[in-house]
């Protein structure tokens, strides 16, 4: 029970010397529509992250048909958040421990005024900006969370479906009377948690987590996570501790915190920005695996999105430290798509300063789901998010590696408060049972 509750943790949220920038100033020799093989991939090495490239052979193999997409496509959000990124330009600001004050929605410092090299503070501002990036109104999806060893599936999955709601920072004209929070005097930011509906032996397991707003706070007066389950075999809820949020998770090389490359709280680290470059990365899937189908091809040890169409973007990298002496992570370097704030790859570093984890990610601009799956809203009726709709992480030292799949997820928002509170409330866990 400890192993599986760690892993729907998990699933929950579905300063360093400066380092010289990559050279990517090479033309490249691919063209939209061609079709890269795995006897043609030395075409993609001036495009990709170097640590990447010298593990390949986890990611490109024999069969693959990597499809080249269009460059630099236009995948930033809706007017609505930028309208908030302008209205509230210069009022944000980085506080002690890179804590973030007086922000209230949108952008809190705007890209373009960022300066990478000449900026110290640079690093923390991308990494709010990344935690801040256009979401839609939370995430929902159906779940498939599997574990490979040396590209053998382990019998041990877990499948389901779960929903987060955002409650606060919200650039929606609606929510402007309460600075951007649904519910007035609003302490929590995020809220939601998965549904298990797979193997028949967890069937019925339900979590709740609250993420507060003042995890932005400086560390010391940061509020962790609160997180309840729903454990049907005791027909009761259980509050667990989700403190340790950099734990491995039992069974997998995942750590709660390594969703999305970074799912943790930003003054707990140390932040340097790295440089600009241009990447190849899948970044909108033609793919419909899980809950669509479950057969689609995801290499021989089954963690790689090579079978898929990738596109050519302007990135950026970053690192944290962790202030932590008790961190797994000497360092993550992350690399993001500019435009739209997603993560693209990260390399995590053990304290030795050796490579340990690579993690990836794919893409869904919300442009291209099966029609009527991410619909918009009154104040949002383009989404125009560029979501994960899945994240693999690879254990370079062990070989060994997970994929959670969420093809279908999707921002659309609850249609009423009313359905919200309900949603969030700890109560709804055992209603029914």
């Amino acid at each position: 029970m400890t192993r599986l509750l760690s892993i729907l943790v998990v699933l929950l949220c579905m300063a360093a010397p400066a380092v010289s920038q990559e050279d990517t100033s090479s033309a490249p020799t691919f063209s939209e529509g061609d079709i890269i093989t795995v006897d043609q991939i030395d075409k993609l090495k001036p495009f990709l992250p170097p640590e990447f490239w010298a593990n390949r052979d986890f990611f490109f193999y024999e069969g693959m048909q990597l499809e080249v997409g269009s460059s630099y496509v236009d995948y930033s959000p809706p007017s609505v958040y930028k309208e908030a990124t302008k209205k509230f330009a210069g009022q944000p600001r980085l506080g002690p421990g890179a804590s973030l004050e007086n922000y209230t929605a949108g952008q809190p410092f705007p890209m373009e005024e960022i300066d990478c090299k000449g900026d110290p503070d640079a690093g923390a501002k991308i990494a709010w900006n990344f935690v801040r990036r256009w979401e839609g109104a939370g995430g929902t999806a159906r779940f498939y969370y599997s574990y490979w060893d040396r590209g053998e599936e382990l019998p041990l999955y877990y499948e389901g479906n779960s929903r987060g709601v955002s409650l606060a920072f919200r650039p929606e004209p609606e929510y402007a009377a309460e600075n951007g929070d649904i519910f007035r005097g609003e302490k929590r930011y995020t809220a939601g948690g998965p549904n298990v509906e797979a193997p028949f032996d967890a069937r019925g397991i339900m979590l709740l987590t609250y993420r507060y707003k003042s995890s932005y706070k400086q560390e010391s007066e940061a509020k962790n996570d609160d997180t309840w389950v729903y454990v049907p075999t005791l027909r009761r809820v259980r509050r667990i501790s989700t403190a340790q949020r950099t734990d491995a998770v039992s069974g997998t090389d995942f750590t709660f915190d390594d969703l999305f490359s970074f799912n943790g709280i930003v003054p707990q680290y140390s932040w340097t920005c790295l440089g600009e470059m241009d990447l190849i990365a899948p970044v909108n899937t033609k793919v419909s695996a899980f809950p669509y189908e479950r057969d689609h091809n995801f290499g021989p040890y089954g963690l790689s999105f090579a079978d898929d169409r990738w596109e050519l973007r302007h990135a950026l990298k970053f690192r944290f430290t962790p202030r932590s002496a008790d961190h797994p992570y000497k360092h993550k370097d992350i690399y993001i798509d500019k435009n739209s704030m997603e993560p693209l790859f990260s390399f995590a570093y053990d304290r030795k300063g050796e490579l340990w984890k690579i993690l990836w990610h794919n893409h869904r601009w919300s442009g291209e789901y099966p029609e009527g799956d991410y619909a918009g809203w009154e104040s949002v009726p383009e989404p125009r998010d560029l979501g994960v709709v899945s994240d693999i992480i690879v254990n370079v030292q062990t070989g060994t590696g997970n994929r959670i799949e969420f093809w279908d997820r999707n921002g659309t928002p609850l249609k009423s408060k009313g359905k919200i509170r309900r949603y969030i409330d700890v109560g709804r866990l055992t209603k029914g049972r």
